[in-house]
């Protein structure tokens, strides 16, 4: 198929652009490839892709709708997964106004051209940290979110609603897919990971949050990359109403559907720091903290409507996920 990518130089993007092409798909991919983390990380995450010949890229930002109109009208896909965004729950709150413009101004243009390709399938990559404060566990597809935390996920949320007002409008298929933490091989610098092993590898102190009381629905890359490929042929079509009822999510005005892809274990934060430890074979100095401004107490997913739709579901134990992100990054930094 050809597939449409945006954040191809990002983690997610690139996890699941190199998967495609593997699997011969042709890909074109879009990114800024912005300052916002190790510009270098990005540039060869893109030279590796850059290695197919069924790989092609454009180097721009989802705000100039120009650039990426004549992007997608020149490559023609049949799929448009968009990836890219301002990420970081933390950043935002520093710098809300960049959020606005890449994550909203950004996503609606991409909603509007992927209406005017007139794509099979539009998937729009969205966040857990929707759910914000919500108590009841595991967060489901279906349940009220309302009490965001951030504002990170407040535009997260805010593309949600824009694009099934298109989807309604102009009936564009589409998926919206809601990660939770996402971590592995090629992850970003700004996440724990990659702190906490860069921190532990210099014998620096680690900032812990809450003191350690924060639960994650920690998700290897792998996982999440054979969640969105299964997902790409099911195409959400709300004129033939599944025998899905309960858990479904699909809208009944528009073809259009939000999945969560988690690992649905709850982990402790100390133990997966624990798990970085033993995988270094050094102890961690800990600088415990008080809550973060913007951060959610735990996040776990209900993944039944993934698995009912596709028959896969999230397994990577957390510490096999941590033991080969610290492989990859021994390699990449040459420690």
């Amino acid at each position: 198929m050809k597939i449409f990518i945006t954040g191809t130089a990002g983690f997610i993007g690139f996890s699941l652009a190199k998967d495609l092409l593997e699997n011969n798909h042709t890909i074109c991919g879009f990114d800024g490839i912005t300052n916002y983390y190790d510009v270098k990380l990005k540039k060869n995450r893109n030279e590796i892709l850059k290695k197919y010949n069924k790989f092609s890229f454009t180097r721009g930002m989802l705000e100039n709708k120009n650039l990426l109109n004549r992007t997608i009208v020149k490559f023609k896909p049949e799929i448009i997964i968009h990836l890219a965004a301002q990420a970081g729950v933390r950043y935002s709150i520093d710098k809300p106004r960049t959020y606005l413009s890449s994550n909203i101004i950004g996503t609606y243009n991409l909603i509007e051209q992927a209406h005017k390709a007139k794509v099979k399938h539009l998937m729009i990559a969205s966040s857990s940290s929707i759910y914000g404060a919500n108590k009841k566990t595991p967060f489901s597809e279906n349940d009220s979110v309302k009490l965001q935390m951030s504002i990170y996920a407040s535009t997260k949320l805010a593309t949600e609603s824009i694009a099934h007002a298109y989807s309604n409008i102009w009936k564009t298929p589409t998926t919206v897919i809601r990660f939770f933490t996402v971590y592995g091989p090629w992850g970003r610098p700004d996440m724990a990971p990659f702190k906490f092993t860069k921190s532990i590898l210099e014998g620096k102190k680690i900032d812990i949050y809450n003191k350690g009381n924060l639960y994650r629905d920690f998700t290897y890359i792998d996982d999440i990359v054979k969640g969105v490929s299964s997902l790409i042929k099911k195409i959400p079509n709300y004129k033939k109403n599944p025998s899905l009822n309960k858990i479904d999510s699909l809208s009944t005005v528009a073809p259009f559907r939000i999945i969560n892809i988690g690992n649905s274990k709850k982990i402790k934060l100390l133990d997966f720091i624990k798990a970085f430890e033993n995988s270094l074979g050094k102890k961690a100095l800990r600088n415990y903290m008080p809550m973060q401004k913007g951060d959610v107490f735990m996040t776990l997913a209900n993944t039944k409507l993934l698995k009912k739709i596709t028959g896969f579901k999230p397994k990577t134990n957390y510490k096999e996920g941590v033991r080969k992100f610290v492989e990859w990054y021994l390699d990449y930094y040459k420690k």
